[in-house]
């Protein structure tokens, strides 16, 4: 049956969906030994030689999905054409071909899904399942109601208005000088460096950024640069979370996080051995590194 190349390469493990089409539009990805880069052309993965940068993609195997808690000074890429460190790199135990889902700038902290699972990573991170995204924002003083109404309601960035957001000032009087706060915003898009736009468009830019929630995911405990699997609850609540219209297929039988936990806890181990003892203190919870004092609960837009 013939299927659209991006998914054939989705499926596969080789990179989500968004990725692929980069692939096919470099001309990486051919088909009978010949190039393709339009987008929506169809092949056959059981008859036709696919194959990308010259290796074969072969039927997906196990799939992976593990939670990674990434700490600042990591791209959330594969590979870097700066030589910056990358995602990949905190969990070098880990051989099978996993990609970040989502984005999770430079100078960002916090949770991402690291998984080999096309679908539900295209599933996840496409705009109209509005899957919401929690982070704390560390910013310059304390907004007003003014401005939190503002963040809440949404306004034009880059020439796009930004869909409506919950937001919370959840610490006050944090920062050396006590100067500074932490907002708890949920948005349900994913646009680059969204976050950070926001709190700079109402005059209270981010002095620090933490993704502490995907859909039903957190994990407080999780240290900065460690990593573990998820379990098969967790990966059916982020499946019910895109929802019923994400036509993602039935899961697989085998255990969700495709790794025996064993073999999962020692990758993860040894990716918090790579980050190193400085790395572990920087991944301190944003709430003790601030110091600083929790309001009675603020809330605009829910």
């Amino acid at each position: 049956m013939d299927i659209r190349l991006q998914k054939i390469l989705s499926t596969a493990g080789v990179a989500s969906r968004r990725a692929a089409e980069k692939l096919m539009a470099e001309g990486r990805v051919t088909v009978n030994g010949e190039a393709v880069r339009e987008l929506g052309t169809k092949a056959n993965p059981d008859t036709d030689d696919i194959r990308v940068d010259g290796r074969p993609v072969r039927p997906q195997g196990r799939r992976i999905y593990l939670l990674l808690n990434k700490p600042r000074g990591y791209v959330t890429t594969r590979s870097d054409p700066e030589g910056r460190p990358t995602v990949l790199d905190l969990v070098p135990g880990l051989h099978e071909y996993v990609y970040p889902v989502g984005r999770l700038d430079y100078e960002s902290e916090g949770l991402l899904i690291l998984t080999n699972d096309g679908d539900l990573a295209a599933a996840l991170t496409h705009p109209s399942h509005e899957v919401p995204r929690e982070y704390h924002a560390r910013v310059r003083g304390t907004p007003d109601a003014r401005a939190l109404d503002r963040l809440s309601r949404g306004f034009v960035i880059d020439g796009r208005r930004t869909a409506p957001a919950e937001v919370a000032v959840v610490v006050t009087g944090a920062g050396q000088r006590g100067d500074q706060s932490v907002l708890s915003i949920t948005i349900h898009e994913g646009r680059t460096r969204q976050v950070r736009k926001m709190c700079e468009a109402i005059g209270h830019p981010v002095v620090r950024l933490r993704r502490v929630r995907i859909g039903p995911l957190t994990d407080p405990i999780l240290k900065t640069g460690l990593c573990r699997p998820l379990t098969g609850k967790e990966v059916d609540a982020l499946r019910r979370a895109a929802g019923p219209d994400s036509g993602l297929p039935p899961p697989p039988a085998s255990e969700p996080s495709g790794l025996r936990r064993g073999h999962a806890g020692a990758l993860c181990a040894k990716a918090g051995k790579a980050q190193g003892s400085s790395q572990e203190a920087q991944g301190s919870r944003l709430k003790t590194q601030d110091g600083g004092r929790r309001p009675a609960r603020s809330e605009s837009g829910r």
